[in-house]
């Protein structure tokens, strides 16, 4: 059974500036992380409830941030995005 999929409001700000076969290919990263959220690596450190799902759009790498809530089987959505700052803009 998957994992419900709630999203922030920083991801989303993000997802509505992605092209079109960008936002198709973020989709599907979507759909894969809530039928199987241990896709995803754990980070370290200030980020260690983050997981990051990596996967290639249009010939770029793309970072899915997300955390989830194991008690009610939810997946929120944090960032979108190209790797360049991708870590640096969650801290913030």
């Amino acid at each position: 059974m998957s994992y419900a999929v709630e999203q922030t409001r920083r991801f989303a700000r993000q997802y509505k500036k992605l092209h079109d076969n960008v936002a198709t290919d973020v989709d599907a990263a979507v759909e894969l992380v809530a039928a199987q959220p241990s896709v995803g690596e754990r980070k370290k450190g200030d980020l260690a409830d983050l997981f990051v799902y990596k996967f290639r759009s249009q010939g770029q790498l793309y970072l899915l941030g997300y955390t989830l809530d194991e008690d009610v089987r939810l997946v929120y959505l944090e960032a979108i995005g190209p790797h360049e700052n991708f870590y640096r803009d969650l801290k913030h």
